[in-house]
């Protein structure tokens, strides 16, 4: 009752496929686009200054848990 109802001679799917001889030529519809090298100079000068932020930002976060560790710790020797 529920089962699938296949053809008696099912036809296979084709080798290949017919591709013209001279197929027309692909046009863009996107402008030309000129980069300067000095538009490539500034994001690379900015890429390498958000860099040294950021190893910068890493570093200065690094030194603080550093410090609050070692303040911690002699606070606690102050305690006992």
């Amino acid at each position: 009752m529920f089962l699938p109802q296949y053809p008696d001679n099912p036809t296979p799917p084709p080798a290949h496929t017919h591709t013209p001889a001279d197929p027309a030529p692909v046009r863009s519809s996107l402008p030309q686009v000129s980069v300067s090298s000095g538009a490539i100079a500034a994001v690379v000068v900015g890429g390498v200054v958000l860099t040294a932020l950021l190893a910068a930002v890493a570093v200065s976060a690094i030194s603080v848990a550093i410090a609050a560790v070692v303040l911690r710790s002699l606070i606690r020797d102050q305690r006992h």
